[in-house]
């Protein structure tokens, strides 16, 4: 099926779950509608996991691809983009995990004791302003650089809740896991981010 845009307004006024509806009944412009509007939001979650431009609008469209033949599964009990967003989240996590990117000697939080602090912020604080000694491209890029040295699971936990702004049963959906384990998964990598970003925060 292709994944040719349809005109915006065609899909503005119909919810998420009347365009899966049709969609289902093989009506593929109603997929369109929904390829259309979360494009976007995919290609930001790949795009963020890889670093790469290319394979991420690889990854975003074979995403779509997967989520079109599976369409029929979708049971309409969940949100569409939380349904869409794992389909790409474990087709990326499947990609990276071919290609041996996992990072060596990550905290396994599966098998953490601690229970985090479910208010614990995923990003450290003490960034500096424009106006301080590092400029904000300098800073983004820290930061990405920083988020790359994540293990997948971890980078994944931060983009869907600081990026795509997630609830955590929202991500717990996404990466299909607990809701503890995604808590524990934000908190280890916070930790792990204030270490890379130590210099920043001194600041």
């Amino acid at each position: 099926m292709p994944l040719t845009a349809v005109p915006a307004d065609s899909g503005d006024a119909v919810s998420d779950i009347e365009l899966v509806k049709r969609a289902q009944g093989g009506d593929s412009r109603a997929f369109d509608v929904l390829v259309t509007k979360y494009r976007g939001r995919v290609y930001g979650m790949t795009y963020g996991l890889v670093q790469n431009q290319d394979d991420a609008w690889d990854l975003a469209q074979e995403a779509f691809i997967k989520a079109w033949k599976a369409l029929g599964s979708f049971k309409l009990d969940s949100s569409f983009y939380t349904w869409l967003y794992r389909i790409a989240h474990n087709h990326t996590y499947d990609w990276l995990r071919k290609r041996r990117l996992e990072s060596a000697g990550e905290f396994d939080d599966n098998r953490a004791d601690h229970q985090p602090d479910p208010t614990a912020e995923a990003v450290p604080h003490g960034t500096p302003r424009p106006d301080q000694e590092m400029s904000r491209g300098e800073l983004k890029e820290r930061i990405q650089a920083a988020i790359q040295q994540l293990s997948p699971d971890h980078r994944t936990a931060i983009l869907l809740k600081e990026v795509e702004g997630l609830k955590y049963h929202e991500i717990a959906e996404v990466m299909g896991t607990s809701i503890g384990t995604v808590m524990s998964r934000l908190f280890y990598a916070r930790k792990k981010l204030q270490e890379l970003l130590k210099d920043v925060n001194d600041g």
